[in-house]
């Protein structure tokens, strides 16, 4: 690794205040971190992503700041807590009921849930940025219900980065259900500035016992100018269900991991993603699904419209295991270029060692359909109109699979908008 970027990242660590009792997890992820090799372009993972944006810069602590603007929170009745570079923004959040609660309030049963929990569902040793989020860790977000417990309200995280200069923020979420509990997650991260610099890194910790369900969004729509390296970790137990929804822009720097362990015999999980990348902004979509026991299923599908000089990379990977009979496991990735500078690179790999499973995937890379331009063009519409009908049409089908209802009101005009850039036309093609 980098000696001068792993000295700045590991000196910003130390320039924070935080809670005694995760010192022992903070002096675990810098291990970590100080003896992982940093990736390179011949790292496979890393192969189409380069980590230049990091490497240049002299990262310092971002700093809180005060923000009144809540125009483009999500209108969502939910129990919310919102971060702004990092920082509890108790003015902006609502109460939250015992079950939610940050890690600098927890209670002394809290804490060992935390310590119990933290880093044992995402993999230090394969995910850098999420022993680097540890190195980091100050503050977090607990979300822990009992068994068959299940919350009225929505939990809905914001974070807000509003930088200027080089400054790094941290997120951690751990969610914890016990069996037969139930909950629904929104995670949104996004810039208040066009060109806000900042970079935030964010690990997400899910473990779904037995029976248990979990709905989980997560919303990247940050400026172009910003750096995200984010990570969702889950654990599925017997008859467990995760659902997962997310949704990205691009960015200088953007790479976002899944990675679901199907630990418990009959879990389900579903898993759609969006990705719409433009002008010089580059976006990477790194998932993985582990099979480790029979009788699982997984339903994944990513769809990305790639726009104007953008870069975009998805890999996903499924992996039965020897013991995983009687998977069920289906990858679909599609992608639309919308110029000739558009670029994709997509890689979906099953991995199987079972011999009684049922595995199918697939991927596709087009651009827009020149008859279909034309069918609408000659019905009186215009070529603009058309090319956002048609880009917003290849999305729409998982934007309405979202069950959170206001989410989906709220991302439908903004998904279009990066189509059309023209708040008129946008109106007209949503309205219409």
């Amino acid at each position: 690794m980098s000696g001068e970027f792993q000295h700045a990242a590991l000196t910003l660590a130390g320039a924070q205040h935080f809670p005694a009792w995760l010192t022992d997890a903070r002096a675990q992820g810098a291990a970590v971190w100080q003896g992982l090799a940093w990736p390179t372009r011949k790292t496979e993972a890393w192969r189409y992503t380069s980590l230049l944006p990091l490497e240049n810069a002299q990262w310092q602590p971002a700093e809180a700041r005060q923000l009144t603007d809540l125009s483009e929170l999500v209108e969502l009745d939910a129990y919310r807590l919102v971060f702004v570079n990092g920082h509890f923004a108790a003015h902006l959040s609502t109460e939250c009921p015992a079950a939610l609660v940050r890690f600098s309030e927890a209670d002394s049963a809290q804490q060992a849930l935390i310590r119990e929990h933290l880093n044992q569902v995402a993999d230090q040793q394969q995910h850098l940025f999420a022993a680097l989020n540890s190195s980091w860790l100050q503050e977090g977000v607990l979300l822990h219900l009992g068994a068959n417990q299940r919350l009225d309200k929505p939990v809905y995280l914001v974070q807000v980065s509003d930088q200027a200069d080089a400054q790094a923020m941290n997120a951690r979420l751990l969610v914890v259900l016990e069996s037969g509990a139930e909950a629904e997650i929104l995670e949104h991260y996004y810039s208040t500035e066009a060109d806000d610099k900042g970079w935030m890194n964010a690990t997400t910790e899910c473990v779904v016992g037995a029976n248990a369900s979990l709905r989980h969004y997560r919303i990247n729509l940050e400026s172009e100018q910003s750096l995200h390296t984010g990570g969702v970790h889950v654990r599925l137990a017997q008859d467990a269900r995760f659902n997962g929804f997310t949704l990205a822009n691009g960015s200088r720097l953007k790479r976002l991991d899944y990675h679901i362990k199907h630990l418990g015999s009959g879990s389900d999980l579903q898993l759609n993603g969006i990705y719409l990348p433009r002008n010089q902004q580059r976006v990477d979509y790194h998932t993985q699904v582990e099979h480790c026991v029979p009788h699982c299923t997984t339903t994944e599908v990513f769809r990305g419209v790639i726009a104007d000089s953008a870069r975009a990379v998805f890999n996903g990977r499924i992996h039965i295991h020897p013991d995983a009979q009687k998977t069920l496991a289906e990858m679909s990735n599609r992608n639309l270029l919308t110029s000739d500078q558009a670029q994709v690179n997509t890689k979906p790999e099953l991995e199987i060692y079972a011999d009684d499973v049922r595995c199918a995937h697939g991927a596709t890379v087009s651009q827009l359909n020149d008859e279909a331009l034309f069918y609408l063009t000659s019905r009186g519409i215009s070529e603009a109109e058309a090319r956002v009908m048609l880009s917003f049409g290849f999305v729409n089908e998982l934007v309405e699979g979202v069950a959170l209802e206001p989410l989906q009101q709220w991302l439908r005009p903004r998904i279009a908008q990066m189509f059309g850039q023209n708040d008129q036309l946008t109106r007209h093609i949503i309205h219409d």
